[in-house]
């Protein structure tokens, strides 16, 4: 499950990184502020990363309750987290769903504080439609997304394996692509399918390599780092 995928994580990226470098700590200089060009950032693999619960931490962060459980999914926290991103001047384009609001103020009061990697835990069941119920908090999933420089490098969660569940999961998806998410996911019946024939409790993981090769070797660019990078026609 996604504890176990912690743990592996902690483990897999501090061991490379002091085998790489000779320490945990790598220094990366950002470039991302014209006035302060020489900014340089520490980032500590040390284990155990630090981690947050993604509601609980926007509540510490904003200093406000936020609603919880079956309330997550009504009209009414929908308005709530609308008004609450218009308040704090943090930018969400259509469509404003509950699950696209509540990413955008994840990023900016959540995502900003991780310099050192950090996993952001316990995502809403609304924003992770192939992650497994939360086996003690209802309305949330088993999902983390790693972050180092204020960047995701991994995102991982323990894999939803009951048809009936993941079929409704899709449907709620589908129905927040015709409303005009684009990054909502359609109903997949072969997948479905194939969960009926049967998929025993386990957990999924996918790494970001060329941002990790970028922190490891202090480069801005992701075109620098990339094996097969997209080339243009010399001739139009």
């Amino acid at each position: 499950d996604y504890n176990d995928l912690m743990s592996f994580t902690e483990e897999l990226l501090s061991q490379m990184v002091k085998a790489i470098t000779g320490t945990y700590i790598i220094k990366y200089h950002p470039q991302d502020d014209p006035a302060n060009p020489d900014k340089v950032y520490e980032i500590d693999f040390t284990p155990p990363f630090r981690r947050i619960k993604m509601m609980e931490g926007l509540e510490e962060a904003m200093g406000v309750q936020l609603p919880r459980g079956r309330d997550l999914e009504t009209e009414e926290t929908r308005e709530f987290f609308d008004k609450l991103c218009v308040e704090r001047n943090v930018d969400c384009s259509a469509p404003r769903s509950t699950a696209r609001l509540i990413d955008k103020l994840v990023g900016e009061f959540l995502e900003s504080q991780c310099i050192s990697p950090c996993f952001i835990m316990d995502h809403p069941k609304l924003m992770s439609p192939l992650a497994k119920w939360h086996r003690s908090e209802e309305g949330l999933t088993e999902r983390f997304e790693l972050f180092a420089n204020k960047h995701e490098l991994i995102n991982a969660y323990t894999e939803l394996n009951d048809p009936k569940v993941q079929l409704e999961c899709f449907q709620k998806q589908a129905a927040a692509k015709d409303a005009g998410d684009e990054e909502a996911q359609c109903v997949d019946e072969s997948f479905v399918q194939a969960l009926e024939y049967g998929l025993p409790p386990t957990a999924g993981w996918g790494i970001g390599l060329d941002r990790l090769t970028m922190l490891l070797t202090d480069t801005n660019n992701i075109k620098e780092v990339l094996l097969f990078p997209a080339m243009k026609p010399n001739e139009q």
